[in-house]
């Protein structure tokens, strides 16, 4: 995806560079270390039951994360779009607005119905009273919330680039 990202010039791949640490270095740093800190006994964590259970803290970080990094960026990318820094033009019937709040909410949901269903998967399949190790569930609720920062720092100015040649 940043090899799309020099086709329309270096602000664009700037914009990427500057702002994918910022959006990935705390969120895999917050979400390991905040669940691997509040499971009280990181032998007995459960996916869905009890007070210390793995879906309090995957299931909000799975709708928000997309929800605010893909407004995020899209904003930036179409006010850069406006000043004519971009490389490219949006449509004149574009609206910046509904369009933002359309593709991150489809994002958010997208993303935590899909965590869900694996979670639910998951649940269904494992034995009763089954717990997880709690970190390793940090380790990789931290992967996870990396590779979603990434996915949608990138994703959102691909769709939105789509659209200048449609």
């Amino acid at each position: 995806m940043l090899k799309d990202l020099k086709s329309d010039g270096m602000v664009l791949k700037r914009l990427v560079l500057r702002n994918l640490p910022l959006y990935f270095i705390p969120n895999v740093i917050a979400n390991t270390i905040i669940p691997y800190f509040s499971f009280k006994n990181l032998n007995a964590v459960h996916l869905f039951e009890g007070e210390y259970c793995i879906a309090r803290f995957l299931l909000p970080m799975a709708l928000l994360l997309p929800f605010i990094i893909t407004f995020d960026i899209l904003k930036k990318t179409i006010a850069l779009s406006e000043e004519g820094k971009a490389g490219f033009v949006l449509p004149d019937n574009f609206t910046k607005n509904k369009f933002m709040f359309k593709m991150a909410g489809i994002n958010g949901v997208t993303t935590s119905s899909v965590i869900l269903f694996c979670m639910l998967a998951v649940q269904l399949s494992i034995p009763k009273d089954y717990s997880f190790n709690g970190k390793l569930l940090s380790i990789l609720l931290g992967a996870l919330a990396g590779t979603l920062s990434i996915v949608f720092t990138l994703w959102p100015i691909k769709k939105i680039k789509e659209l200048k040649s449609a």
